[in-house]
């Protein structure tokens, strides 16, 4: 049985309450636990301490519409937290926590930015992060995530005053990652996110009985949060949740949680599979066996899909009973909440094998043969989601394109945000007619079924590289120059510079471990040479951890770009 106990409510309050009468729990493992031994609590457990912790926000004089920031590493207190917020009538801010911690003083720098600009009217805290974050004059008030329950022997005691289910009212202010520009809050009522959890269960099919969520991803980002986290509280799932500077640790780990828990739903951006695959061929190497046969979804998402990474993450998990066909390839980004398009469970990964060059020129698809040097691989990411549309234009005639034609890929519908918090001016650039920009390069093509049209997608719009009117994409540079002996895989960028007279030209910024600085330049202009035909102006080796990403590991080309040209990269010492 498929028991999904979840109303068709509009707003995430009733839906708490409801998935808080189930039997299922959540499991806090590695340093989310806070102990050596898993931690379980039920979401009931769950849902009484979250009340309690409401009753505290509203004494603390917390309204329905106000904005609470929390900054927090994965704990049972910063997810209690997060459900308390809701049923205080606040909308949620998860502030990010940088993956790399180069910089304390760069961080707080951009908390206070997204306190400010978000309009937090409370930062929940954590204790093991108080000491970084020093309040000044201006900023909203600060109050401990320990401070905020009141405790298990005092939750009966505590007064909590009822919400009304306001479907308009922001559940989420999710602010971008920032891997193309400065990061904004995209604004999410509880109708958008609703809206866009039930369309993944339509198409998943969540069952209660027998799927258990497992997950490492961050809670600021909009897979970890709503994907994984939301979605699991408000439909009473089996969750087991982890931090992700365990996983970040302990790649390997991430399959063993999966084989101990008996996970059957997980994701993750394509650099996370990378790892994964390194352990899981390590395990294999040591004779440990994993069982991983229960799993029926491995959502690959929220960064490019390389094909060559899935196929080799399939081989090395078939190993530990992985059944080929549970890799999905998905779309989604923060401005529809988080899913847009999904492809059949259980289908395998398609890719669309077109010709380079007519990529480039024509900005068309050609279908070109798979074994050939020019032709690029392209993974089918399904359909549009139930409640949303898509279609492809052109970015110069806001014109639709037919399928195969590169255009800007535009979404309307449920789950689409309703623009960027307090800023009308780039709201106003986001939509055409209420058509969402997202700024994606792709088109569709027909499935293999026949019957139905699938997304692809090519890159971003604003870094494509433009040279003798060809559109290079730079994935495929850094893809090439990642395969080079001594460079870190998933660690290079590509950009183009104005070099005079209306001229551009290609940069390649990539960080290496070891070997012969003159050999890896050498390989690396060769594949970048090989994969599109230009010769790099500059190739440019940093050191391990260096290269700018967002906080959910994006690479970040434009502030690279910046970097190279302001003379701020790290050079990598022979």
């Amino acid at each position: 049985m498929s028991p999904n106990m979840t109303s068709k409510t509009t707003s995430l309050l009733p839906r708490l309450r409801l998935a808080a009468s189930g039997k299922n729990s959540i499991t806090f493992v590695g340093s989310a636990a806070g102990t050596d031994e898993p931690q379980v609590v039920l979401w009931r457990t769950m849902h009484e301490e979250a009340l309690a912790g409401a009753a505290s926000l509203q004494a603390r004089g917390v309204k329905s519409g106000d904005h609470v920031a929390l900054l927090g590493l994965t704990s049972r207190s910063l997810v209690t937290a997060i459900q308390a917020v809701w049923l205080a009538g606040a909308c949620v801010i998860v502030l990010p926590i940088p993956m790399r911690m180069n910089s304390i003083s760069e961080f707080i720098s951009q908390t206070r930015a997204h306190l400010h600009s978000g309009n937090a009217k409370m930062l929940l805290l954590s204790s093991d992060l108080a000491a970084l974050y020093e309040p000044q004059e201006g900023d909203p008030a600060v109050v401990l995530l320990d401070e905020l329950m009141p405790g298990p022997d005092k939750l009966s005691s505590v007064s909590y005053q009822p919400i009304d289910d306001d479907p308009d009212r922001l559940a989420i202010l999710q602010f971008t990652s920032g891997s193309t520009s400065a990061p904004k809050g995209v604004m999410l009522p509880h109708r958008a996110v609703c809206a866009n959890i039930d369309a993944m269960d339509e198409l998943i099919k969540l069952d209660l009985e027998d799927d258990v969520l497992v997950s490492w991803l961050p809670l600021y980002h909009d897979m970890g949060l709503i994907g994984i986290l939301t979605t699991s509280m408000i439909k009473g799932c089996s969750l087991v949740l982890t931090a992700p500077q365990d996983f970040l640790n302990k790649p390997a780990d991430w399959m063993r949680w999966m084989s101990n828990y008996r996970g059957t739903i997980t994701a993750g951006p394509n650099f996370s599979y990378i790892l994964a695959t390194r352990a899981l061929r390590r395990m294999s190497n040591s004779r440990e066996i994993l069982d991983l046969s229960r799993i029926r979804m491995a959502l690959n998402g929220a960064e490019p899909i390389d094909p060559d990474s899935v196929e080799k993450f399939v081989e090395a998990a078939a190993r530990h009973g992985f059944r080929p066909g549970a890799e999905f390839c998905a779309f989604g980004m923060a401005e529809v909440t988080i899913a847009g398009t999904f492809p059949p469970l259980m289908r395998r990964m398609v890719c669309d094998s077109v010709d380079r060059v007519a990529l480039e020129n024509e900005s068309r698809a050609r279908p070109a043969d798979p074994a050939l040097p020019s032709t690029r691989r392209l993974p089918l990411l399904g359909s549009p989601v139930p409640g949303l549309q898509m279609r492809i234009i052109d970015p110069e005639t806001g014109l639709p394109l037919p399928p195969r034609k590169v255009g800007e890929l535009q979404v309307r519908g449920a789950s689409v945000t309703t623009g960027y918090y307090n800023r009308p001016d780039l709201t106003k650039k986001l939509f055409d007619d209420g058509w969402l920009h997202t700024g994606d390069l792709g088109y569709f093509v027909t499935a293999p079924d026949g019957q139905t049209e699938e997304l692809v997608i090519c890159g971003r719009l604003k870094d494509v590289i433009i040279i003798a009117g060809r559109n290079i994409y730079p994935e495929d540079i850094e893809r090439a120059a990642g395969t080079v002996e001594g460079v870190r895989k998933g660690n290079v960028i590509a950009f183009s510079i104005d070099s005079g007279r209306g001229k551009e030209s290609v940069i390649i910024v990539a960080e290496v471990k070891e070997g012969s600085h003159a050999e890896i330049r050498k390989n690396i202009r060769y594949r970048a040479l090989g994969v599109c035909g230009i010769k790099a102006k500059e190739i440019v080796l940093v050191r391990p951890g260096t290269l700018p990403k967002t906080s959910s590991g994006k690479l970040q080309r434009s502030l690279c770009r910046k970097q190279y040209l302001d003379n701020k990269l790290t050079p990598a010492e022979e």
